[in-house]
């Protein structure tokens, strides 16, 4: 009888041992042992105390809690995250922002533990805006196809010309849009929306600013026979009134004046080119249009833009370039144009200007040009 109780008095005295300590381990866990998010994070260690609100696509964050080790699946928005378990512990969890676009935007982010239960937390994931780099051509007909190249296209996509006509998405892939010009645009801006924000472009459509040749009408000393102005079925369309086109064998360094003279010659034109771009080249950019039926593969093409005369030096733009007989825009960074140059000083009454081919090997030449412009590569707000 003395060993039953005993045995009783023993085996109550464990229950009130373990009944103790599952007590005093509830007690001991933070927060009752409920997962909490106290704050996000980056995870540079030199900037650890920085904390973050929100995030971006792909953005490598740490969730900073307790009681978080049992974290089985996390959401930002409708977009699973990969996880990863030795980045999991019970007061944090790295993890990196998917890149995928959501569907469904609520700001949440959403942690899902081994137990079922789900704990949310406010956290915005910033979606870029679309970005605009360049367009394969600026000047593209009203009905034609234009192409935009950038980045962060998401669908839907909207493409606003200038005038305010929104055109029509002939296609949307990785870094680019492809998009019919509607009928009544206008030189300006063009404008790309998506759920995600909007963007004007750095260039204009159809740009008209600043141009020094344009045979519209010819001026200058040479060659007004390469000028264009009713094109016939093999020639390239016109894109801007009359073009220049150079169609024949060119030489080994032979000199083949492609437009240009004093401004004199050149009259009103020769004034166009902007006096920031001559004080500060760095902010502009030569652009011009250009259709090869035939590569440009050999020889080259010296460029004499904004100079008070012809002693200055010339900058040699040299091959290879192919369009595939389709106008494209071609962009030369202005400063690089202007280092060629032995004095670059503003003046008043117009600039000297020479487009001439010039270079070594021989080119069977089939190559037009229109717009030659100085603008800027970035249009201030």
């Amino acid at each position: 009888m003395q060993k039953i109780y005993k045995s009783i008095l023993l085996f109550l005295l464990c229950i009130g041992i373990v009944c103790c300590y599952s007590a005093c381990t509830k007690e001991s866990l933070s927060n009752n042992g409920e997962p909490k998010i106290n704050y996000v994070r980056v995870t540079d260690p030199a900037a650890a105390d920085s904390l973050v609100v929100e995030a971006g696509q792909g953005m490598l964050i740490a969730i900073v809690g307790e009681n978080l080790g049992d974290a089985r699946e996390i959401w930002f928005n409708d977009q699973k995250a990969n996880l990863t378990s030795p980045y999991i512990t019970s007061t944090v969890i790295l993890v990196s922002v998917p890149s995928q676009i959501p569907v469904e935007v609520d700001n949440k982010l959403k942690i899902i533990f081994a137990n079922g239960k789900k704990l949310e937390y406010n956290f915005p994931v910033k979606i870029s805006k679309p970005l605009i780099t360049r367009m394969d051509c600026e000047y593209v007909a009203d009905g034609d196809v234009a192409t935009i190249t950038g980045d962060y296209f998401y669908a839907p996509v909207k493409v606003i010309f200038p005038g305010g006509k929104e055109g029509e998405i002939v296609e949307v892939k990785d870094k680019q849009v492809k998009v019919k010009v509607p009928a009544g645009t206008e030189p300006g801006q063009i404008t790309i929306k998506t759920n995600f924000g909007q963007v004007e472009s750095d260039f204009w459509f159809r740009d008209n600013r600043n141009i020094f040749i344009s045979s519209d009408p010819f001026t200058g000393w040479w060659n007004s026979n390469f000028v264009v102005s009713n094109p016939g079925p093999n020639d390239p369309p016109l894109i801007n009134g009359n073009y220049i086109r150079v169609k024949q064998s060119i030489g080994n360094w032979a000199w083949i004046e492609l437009a240009g003279g004093p401004a004199s010659a050149m009259g009103p034109i020769s004034k166009k080119i902007p006096d920031e771009a001559i004080l500060k080249p760095e902010n502009y950019n030569l652009k011009f249009e250009l259709n090869t039926k035939k590569p440009y593969n050999s020889n080259g093409i010296k460029f004499c833009v904004g100079v008070p005369d012809d002693k200055q030096g010339d900058y040699f733009w040299a091959p290879p370039y192919d369009t595939k007989g389709v106008w494209q825009t071609v962009i030369i960074p202005y400063e690089e144009v202007t280092k060629a140059y032995a004095n670059r000083s503003i003046q008043p009454d117009g600039y000297y200007t020479r487009v001439v081919f010039s270079g070594p090997g021989d080119l069977d030449c089939d190559m037009s040009f229109d717009n030659f412009r100085v603008v800027p590569k970035v249009i201030k707000k």
